[in-house]
């Protein structure tokens, strides 16, 4: 095939594949406003399931549906009846997709799914078939021929398909009130969820947080420090807010000037006051910029009324992969 030819049927199919997608715009009406509200009122799972390239086109949806704060899953129609409908509960609602709707897998599926008293959507091009007559709601995507220039190949049905699962799932977002921190705690391992980590998921706490008063001994603040693995221990009051820091740098700094005479007196003496801070509702991601801008290994975290709460030390910033 020639170099124009071949880019004329490109052309032609993202074309055919556009168009597609277009029409179902002007086909969004009652149908698809139940589809979310019947999807948003879902109590159990959204089971989405297909054969063949729409099986493809299923599990990506299930798999949007579940990301952006709608849990679901895909069931293969065949494994359906060997053992896999015993994920189904009634609490469940399916989605099916089948261009045809008279796909025998996923025909022969509607009478078990409705054995369950669950409501089925059905996404198909043909609302006179089998699928959409015995299903609760139907979206029609309509697609009148494929993109394969044999019009065999799934092409233009499974984009429709794909779109149409994206209306949906995104629809859901917005009814949901479904937010970028809800996404970030779906998306743990990712780059997007790093965004939205807050401090005080990753600070440390507890034993791994060394905190002092201010009339205690310097040396009984370096057993703290030493016990917790740590870099520097937090100086509170007697209110618990934090009034200053003491840190490996400033031993070293105040040993030189005034020898080992300094590990009997109080911490209050040698301690930095007003120390840099950050609260433990802020993004990591600051707090990794206010580490990097100011040169400094370890931040104290402090909550609302200014108590100090947890540390957040470099290294746990590099393991949690910030740095």
């Amino acid at each position: 095939m020639k170099k124009e030819k071949i880019l004329v049927t490109a052309r032609r199919v993202l074309a055919i594949e556009a168009r597609a997608i277009q029409r179902l715009s002007g086909r969004l009406g009652k149908d698809f406003e139940a589809a979310v509200k019947l999807l948003a009122a879902c109590r159990g799972r959204v089971i989405v399931t297909g054969m063949g390239k729409p099986g493809f086109i299923a599990r990506k949806i299930a798999a949007t549906l579940a990301s952006t704060g709608t849990p679901s899953l895909f069931i293969h129609p065949a494994e359906a009846f060997h053992g896999d409908l015993g994920m189904v509960t009634e609490q469940d609602v399916v989605i099916a997709i089948s261009h045809s709707g008279e796909t025998k897998e996923i025909v022969e599926l509607v009478p078990e799914i409705k054995r369950f008293g669950v409501p089925l959507i059905a996404l198909t091009s043909h609302t006179k078939s089998d699928l959409a007559r015995h299903a609760d709601i139907v979206l029609d995507l309509a697609v009148s021929r494929e993109a394969c220039p044999l019009n065999l190949a799934p092409s233009a049905s499974t984009t429709a398909s794909l779109a149409m699962g994206d209306a949906l799932a995104l629809c859901l977002v917005k009814k949901k009130g479904f937010r970028s921190e809800d996404f970030a705690l779906l998306h743990p391992g990712g780059s997007l969820g790093k965004n939205f980590v807050k401090v005080r998921e990753i600070m440390r706490t507890g034993r791994r947080h060394p905190v002092a008063h201010l009339a205690t001994p310097v040396h009984k603040v370096l057993l703290a420090i030493t016990a917790a693995r740590a870099g520097s221990c937090s100086i509170v009051d007697r209110q618990k807010k934090l009034v200053g820091i003491f840190t490996d740098g400033d031993l070293r700094r105040h040993l030189r000037e005034s020898g080992e005479g300094i590990l009997a007196q109080p911490v209050e003496r040698f301690a930095t006051r007003r120390p840099l801070k950050i609260a433990q509702d802020k993004l990591a991601v600051e707090a990794v910029h206010l580490l990097k801008s100011k040169n400094i290994d370890e931040l104290p975290v402090v909550d609302v009324r200014g108590r100090a709460v947890g540390l957040l030390d470099v290294q746990d910033l590099l393991k949690a992969g910030f740095i």
